[in-house]
């Protein structure tokens, strides 16, 4: 089906944004929870949706360390960033 294809192709694009990649991991979850797909489709879109779930995961917990790595003074207002490798 070319609607799979297409979902394959993107979730093997490691350039997709978090947005798309969000997207696409969404249509996956529609259309497995609709009960309309045969089981082996079903499985072949499970992976693919795990492998999208990976990917945005992996994005959030990259913005989370940025976010982390804000710097605060003693009153916890944000001062400035530090380097993620630095000792901040």
């Amino acid at each position: 089906m070319q609607e799979d294809r297409d979902i394959a192709d993107n979730s093997q694009n490691s350039e997709m944004s978090f947005e798309q990649a969000l997207a696409a991991l969404e249509e996956i979850v529609a259309r497995l929870e609709s009960g309309s797909v045969p089981l082996d489709e079903s499985i072949s879109l499970y992976e693919k949706g795990e492998e999208l779930r990976k990917q945005c995961q992996a994005r959030l917990d990259a913005a989370q360390q940025r976010i982390e790595k804000i710097v605060t003074d003693r009153e916890g207002n944000a001062t400035g960033t530090a380097p993620l490798d630095g000792d901040g």
